[in-house]
């Protein structure tokens, strides 16, 4: 069984989210990640006797979704933030996709929105590949509201540990604004262009 690799993300001085915070968010990041190794390791060596661990094996598994989906999770936002900020290139499809509906000030506006949903979890716009469409959406933890059959297009961590060297829980506004500042569209519009083929 392969074992997942620790991605390197290229994140340079953001606005509004310091260092100190990336660094230790990427701890986190690299935790998501033995984790999930080391959970399907505990699952190779139980499964010699399935029926006497089943329990253990069940819960295991619980777990495991709960790791792999903070790793993945992490990799589309850690990305978001690599390479420098950058605007939509010139003719983008992703925008003229969203600008079907609405503008695209009323789009982050309305992200914006998802993303201050009280709890813990992250705002997500995914990729809807049955019915061709955009979908935006709220996660509760890092896997409880995952909408099957979507690819992931932006991703912003709302957990308090996303922000909480540079703001307050009552500022978590700030570091959404923040967030858009710094992302790398051209990176989001690849992973448009991805969850379309």
């Amino acid at each position: 069984m392969k074992n997942f690799e620790e991605k390197k993300f290229n994140i340079g001085e953001l606005k509004g989210i310091s260092q100190k915070n990336i660094e230790e968010h990427l701890k986190l990041y690299a935790g998501y990640v033995k984790n999930a190794n080391s959970i399907r390791e505990k699952l190779g060596k139980l499964s010699a006797d399935s029926a006497d661990n089943a329990f253990l094996i069940g819960e295991l598994y619980r777990r495991f979704a709960f790791e792999f989906n903070g790793m993945r999770n992490h990799e589309y936002y850690f990305q978001s933030l690599s390479g420098g900020a950058k605007s939509l290139p010139g003719g983008s499809a992703l925008k003229q996709e969203i600008e079907k509906d609405v503008s695209f000030e009323k789009f982050v506006e309305s992200f914006k929105t998802v993303a201050v949903t009280r709890g813990i979890g992250w705002a997500v716009l995914a990729w809807d590949q049955n019915t061709g469409q955009l979908v935006m959406h709220w996660i509760d933890e890092q896997h409880l509201g995952q909408l099957n059959g979507t690819k992931w297009v932006l991703a912003l961590d709302m957990w308090e540990h996303s922000y909480i060297y540079d703001y307050p829980s009552s500022e978590k506004k700030k570091y959404i604004d923040a967030f858009f500042e710094n992302l790398n569209w051209e990176v989001i519009e690849q992973n448009f262009t991805d969850a379309r083929k």
